[in-house]
């Protein structure tokens, strides 16, 4: 369901008034042109009621104009207040350009902004909880304003703003998960996604349906990239929750040993996946981010012949490589 502020309520409730009087304008109109056909008033009877009518009909045309009047100040006064995306296009940059610089100090503490965030150890961390407020705020308006377009109207704004939105929802989403998860969440894709980060993505896979990202570039820029898969720490923090269970689940539970075993290999899937189309930010790979925690987590539940394509890429070290954008991968 699109999110709408209390102005779009009231202006769409005055619309609908506004529609509702000028229907019943048209229709005086009618019944006036009728009532002044050329008839001879047979007695004075007659003649009064005809005056009576009038002067109510006149009565509430004047009263409905008045009210028309009022209307039309409303919805002028409305559209002066309307969202405008690009009036707070400069100070989005400001936000999401302090962002970043977050992200670089991050990645030199070898944790990922991810992880900084999650632990929320300083005040610099706390401050960006202000930024990723006004950012998610600005971004909720964006989607609810164009999901009330014209589809024509909607594709162009939906262009016009991709590329920003997209930065913004794999920039900003983590934060979401870290902040969910912390919180005791579970099943965040499910339970807990924003409905702006769907609708956001979904735009995006649309567009990339007529030009996609080519792999080589990516490949150039990967340690400087951000994660395509804005959820994909939503997926680390369940293989890790997976493990915990692994883990403690009694040896007699054969038949839920095997399922959390299973979603463990397909996470494994999952990741080498990302990793071959350079579609993951080398980040993931520092020492103290969550992944490397959950690599460390599940080393010890497989067994010492376990091997993998993501087995083979983290236990001899080609992440190292993939850092640099030197590694061929198949």
């Amino acid at each position: 369901m699109a999110v709408e502020t209390e102005d779009t309520g009231n202006e769409e409730w005055t619309i609908n008034v506004y529609s509702r009087i000028i229907e019943q304008l048209e229709s005086m109109i009618v019944r006036k042109g009728i009532s002044q056909v050329n008839e001879p008033i047979l007695n004075s009877l007659r003649a009064g009621t005809t005056l009576q009518i009038e002067a109510i009909r006149i009565r509430n045309e004047q009263l409905l104009i008045k009210k028309l009047e009022e209307l039309e100040e409303i919805c002028m006064f409305n559209k002066g207040k309307a969202f405008d995306p690009a009036k707070k296009l400069n100070v989005i940059k400001i936000k999401m350009a302090e962002l970043e610089w977050y992200k670089k100090v991050a990645k030199a503490n070898e944790t990922g902004y991810y992880d900084c965030y999650k632990k929320q150890l300083s005040r610099r961390d706390r401050d960006i909880i202000k930024h990723k407020k006004f950012l998610t705020k600005y971004w909720k308006e964006v989607v609810a304003q164009n999901e009330r377009k014209p589809q024509k109207q909607l594709v162009y704004l939906r262009s016009r703003w991709l590329y920003a939105g997209t930065t913004y929802r794999r920039m900003v989403e983590p934060l979401d998960i870290a902040d969910y998860y912390r919180d005791g969440g579970s099943n965040y894709v499910t339970n807990g996604r924003s409905h702006h980060y769907i609708k956001l993505e979904q735009w995006l896979e649309a567009d990339e349906k007529q030009s996609r990202f080519r792999i080589d570039t990516k490949k150039q820029n990967v340690d400087v990239i951000l994660t395509d898969d804005s959820c994909f720490w939503a997926n680390v923090e369940e293989a890790r929750q997976w493990c915990k269970t692994l883990k403690t689940a009694d040896v007699g539970m054969i038949s839920e040993r095997l399922c959390l075993r299973q979603k463990l290999m397909e996470f494994e899937v999952y990741v080498m996946e990302q990793i071959k189309k350079y579609a993951v930010s080398s980040e993931i790979f520092l020492k103290g981010s969550s992944f490397m925690q959950w690599w460390k987590e599940y080393e010890m539940l497989i067994e010492p012949f376990h091997n993998s394509p993501l087995t083979d890429f983290i236990r001899n070290c080609k992440f190292q490589q993939y850092a640099s954008g030197c590694l061929a991968l198949s």
